[in-house]
């Protein structure tokens, strides 16, 4: 795996060269590999992909380079990988199931944990913070909103672990010396986790049909839109993509937040000066910089010209976000991290379109009350050694993070 500033130069240089590349569909057994993808890493580009979804659709995959097999397909196919109209309906279900009532007590709720969260790395001290912190709020909200038991909380880490963090040895037991074999036992073990956590979603969603408890699993199984309602399996893979987007991609932004401040001290600084002022660009900027989601696939329904060249029907292309975010036609300065950046136009959520994160205001409200928490209790906590990254070519994340302070 490539330091990051390798990555960002390499990034730089195919930005540079103006017009995409093709690049070869990897090997991966039990998927049949296509006729390679189209790189697009320029801003202007991955915007126009955005906008356009019946050009560059999301269907039938979104998110990885090649198909995965039907043993995987069938619990991980959510609304990500659709376009309308299926896409609009289970898009018009879920908005409505998250009403302003639950919104309000999920913000409630985020200040509640984060007080206690800092209550607690106080009394434990110094130590992991990806493990004490930034793990810990996401999962947390995500699984309160579902009426998920918090004695089930380290279950669904571990299970939301394997599923994004399926090409790494610590979290599914699959090292290099496998050989190729080892991309199609990753599959596997996304395959049983994905599974574990629909047969969760049922019990809990059984549990829940005709009984109104609050919840969003309870909003979610007695949502009627005008006679639309999910399915059992389109429940199943919404809930998966809520306990897995809600936890992850929120913990990475923490945790680079808390690595972005410390190699930054200025920054940090002109935080603390004026925090309520600040705070909002901080977010944005940390999203940018860290990107939690380096990219997502999209793929040609016919002929199109765009910067250039003609992408024909049936191509692929990879919206690479995290280049995107450093392209310098767009943000001065863009290995920069500056919390005042304005505009920032940053696609850390997604580009513009249909697929735009549905949770981003909660992962801006989430990052927002946790460094609020961490800097007005802890003014001097800072990353103290190098994060152990996560090997993956779609989360940019961090398994560990050791932090230090002082307790005042």
């Amino acid at each position: 795996m490539r330091p990051l500033d390798e990555r960002a130069e390499a990034f730089a240089r195919l930005r540079a060269e103006g017009t995409p590349r093709l690049y070869p569909d990897p090997q991966i057994p039990f998927a049949k590999p296509g006729d390679g993808y189209w790189a697009l890493v320029r801003h202007a580009d991955v915007l126009e992909a955005s906008r356009k979804p019946h050009i560059f659709s999301s269907e039938p995959n979104a998110t990885t380079v090649i198909d995965p097999p039907a043993f995987v397909q069938r619990y991980v196919n959510s609304m990500i990988n659709m376009d309308d109209p299926r896409h609009a309906k289970i898009r018009r279900i879920v908005s409505r199931a998250f009403s302003p009532r639950m919104l309000a007590k999920a913000e409630d709720d985020v200040q509640a944990r984060a007080t206690r969260i800092v209550d607690e790395l106080i009394a434990t001290g110094p130590g992991d913070f990806v493990e004490k912190v930034a793990a810990r709020l996401p999962v947390e909200i995500i699984c309160d909103m579902l009426g998920i038991p918090d004695t089930l909380y380290p279950r669904v880490l571990r299970l939301t672990n394997i599923v994004l963090g399926n090409a790494d040895p610590e979290y599914t037991g699959i090292t290099p010396e496998m050989g190729r074999i080892r991309t199609g036992l990753g599959m596997a073990k996304v395959a049983l986790a994905s599974r574990e956590l629909h047969r969760l979603a049922a019990r809990l969603g059984r549990e829940r049909i005709g009984h109104d408890t609050g919840d969003l699993t309870s909003a979610l199984v007695n949502a009627n839109v005008d006679g639309e309602k999910l399915t059992a399996r389109e429940f199943g893979t919404f809930f998966l993509l809520l306990v897995v987007a809600g936890n992850e991609t929120t913990r990475t932004a923490i945790a680079h937040g808390l690595k972005l401040f410390t190699d930054n001290p200025e920054q940090r600084e002109l935080l603390l000066e004026d925090f309520d002022g600040r705070i909002a660009g901080a977010v944005e900027e940390i999203v940018r910089v860290s990107t939690p989601v380096i990219t997502f696939r999209r793929n040609l329904t016919q002929d199109y010209e765009m910067n250039g060249h003609t992408y024909r029907k049936g191509d692929k292309v990879m919206l690479f976000y995290n280049s995107a975010n450093r392209d310098e036609s767009v943000f001065t300065d863009p290995d920069t991290f500056d919390i005042t950046r304005s505009p920032n136009p940053h696609v850390g959520f997604g580009g513009p379109g249909p697929h735009f994160c549905l949770g981003a205001n909660l992962a801006r409200r989430e990052i927002t009350v946790m460094f609020k928490e961490l800097f007005s209790r802890l003014p001097d906590i800072r990353a103290a050694g190098e994060p152990d990254r996560l090997v993956s070519s779609f989360i940019n994340g961090y398994k560990r993070l050791p932090c230090t302070f002082t307790v005042p």
